[in-house]
């Protein structure tokens, strides 16, 4: 399984990485909007972690992208602020975590979304 890890803080998005690879998934990283276009068209994805509050950028308008683009592919909300659950444009999103250093609540919502869409874990694909 491939997942795609949008953050604008590099430490959030090496920490993330190297948590979900150990789990077994391939992961790619990105920081902004611009990235998250390429990427898209140069990859297929099963599945992004996208942070809401991301400097100049909002994390809600590249979740309305993404849909657009690809209407089946699960994207996890990862916030630090919780308060974005209850905005109603992150009820698009197929999941959503407080951000944490913690990955645990990150790998379970993940492993949750794919297997609602019918997606395997990246356990044991290592």
């Amino acid at each position: 399984m491939r997942l795609l890890i949008v953050d604008d803080e590099k430490n959030i998005r090496e920490l993330y990485a190297a948590d979900l690879e150990d789990a077994g998934y391939q992961v790619d990283t990105a920081a902004d909007a611009a990235q998250v276009a390429d990427l898209l068209q140069k990859h297929r994805f099963d599945l992004v972690v996208l942070d809401i509050h991301m400097g100049n950028e909002c994390g809600l308008d590249i979740l309305q992208d993404i849909i657009r683009e690809r209407k089946d592919l699960p994207v996890v909300l990862c916030s630090a602020y919780s308060c974005y659950k209850e905005d109603f444009s992150s009820w698009l999103a197929d999941g959503y975590v407080v951000k944490s250093s913690d990955t645990a609540a990150l790998r379970d919502e993940i492993e949750k979304v794919l297997a609602k869409r019918g997606g395997t874990s990246g356990k044991g694909q290592a």
